[in-house]
């Protein structure tokens, strides 16, 4: 099933606004966890049927449930504290700088030893096992674990962990857990979010984020070390689970914050992270070109995020027919597939489009999978 869907997305959909003011009633005491948890069911119908309607051929809840596409890290694990990001996030428009305030997101720094304090993913893989459109796959996305440095801080971290190395390790073991009960539960396809990688391709961000010390090739082996580890547990429980890999350079309100080339790490990542699916952005020159999928393993399905989620404007579909031919020169076309480049909502607020847009994106996501795969 899993190498037949030639139309994705990559999880996220816009919330509706009245899905965030409920949020923001919840928080400020005027609404029950119950009529939250209300709320977000009525929305995550809402985004399965978008889909539906659209004719993606694997479905999310549209990540409604969730602050931003780091809840794995921001709103799960228990044992931290609120902070401010350590090293705050340049991001970039393709006319413009964002305002700090636009793109600010709710930070945690770890202060303790940590532990899973819920099971939002539980929730969300039992709503798309009710509701999911009879026989159709559906997937659990969830940031890798691998990126888990993000939570440590000096004076903060440093008595539960000694360095970011050992705070991750822990993070892994509980992600690892949780991906054994996701699949106990029937999950038979699991995305991973895993944005570490573009500290080893873009210099500059390596920089901004406080790693300038850390050689790529260091960052690299951590990163694939991590994320193979996720990847052969939820092989041995399930050999038959597809396991997807997401990897962007940031999506925030329309913004970007990293650029590069995969080159510079092709032939480890698309080598040795045994994934069936790599879900790649490559919508902008900020990507570089298809070389790099020379070194992708036979078998491995890529798909190609060719298609903008941050912005209106919709793409030639023969633009896009010639972009999955010039990709075929490295992937057979029957393991091509495509998406948008990332989320529509990576972070509650969404980008800057509005729900019609979005429709009309997926639209031709699905119509010319159908036009060139059938």
């Amino acid at each position: 099933m899993a190498v037949s869907v030639h139309a994705e997305h990559v999880g996220s959909l816009l919330r509706p606004g009245w899905l965030l003011e409920a949020r923001a009633r919840h928080r400020d005491g005027a609404l029950t966890d119950a009529q939250l948890r209300e709320a977000e069911d009525r929305a995550a119908l809402e985004a399965i049927a978008l889909q539906r309607e659209a004719g993606i051929g694997v479905f999310t809840d549209g990540e409604v449930r969730r602050d931003s596409w780091m809840a794995g890290l921001m709103e799960s694990v228990g044992g931290t504290v609120p902070a401010s990001a350590q090293f705050p996030v340049e991001w970039h428009r393709r006319d413009s700088i964002p305002t700090a305030e636009e793109t600010s997101l709710d930070f945690a720094a770890v202060s303790g030893k940590v532990y899973r304090k819920n099971a939002l993913t539980s929730i969300e893989a039992g709503f798309l096992a009710r509701h999911a459109p009879a026989g159709a796959p559906y997937k659990i996305t969830m940031i890798s674990s691998s990126m888990g440095a993000v939570l440590w801080q000096q004076g903060i971290s440093s008595a539960a962990y000694a360095s970011p190395a050992d705070l991750v390790r822990d993070l892994v073991a509980l992600q690892t857990t949780e991906i054994i009960e996701l699949i106990d539960q029937g999950v038979g396809w699991i995305q991973l979010d895993s944005l570490g990688y573009n500290m080893a391709f873009d210099d500059e961000y390596r920089v901004s984020r406080g790693m300038g010390a850390l050689p790529a090739e260091v960052i690299l082996d951590t990163t694939i070390a991590a994320d193979r580890s996720m990847i052969a547990a939820a092989r041995r429980r399930n050999p038959d689970v597809t396991i997807g890999m997401h990897i962007c350079r940031g999506n925030n309100r329309s913004a970007w914050m990293s650029k590069g080339s995969y080159e510079p790490v092709a032939e480890r990542l698309f080598g040795e992270v045994e994934v069936d699916r790599f879900l790649l952005e490559y919508d902008t020159e900020r990507a570089g070109g298809f070389e790099p999928l020379r070194f992708v393993r036979p078998g491995t399905v890529v798909v190609l995020g060719i298609i903008s989620s941050k912005v209106p404007e919709l793409e030639s579909q023969d633009d896009l027919r010639r972009r999955i031919d010039q990709a075929a020169r490295y992937v057979p076309l029957e393991n091509l597939a495509i998406s948008p480049q990332c989320g529509f909502a990576s972070t509650a607020k969404g980008n800057l489009l509005t729900v019609d847009e979005e429709k009309r994106k997926l639209e031709l996501v699905a119509d010319t999978a159908q036009r060139v795969w059938g």
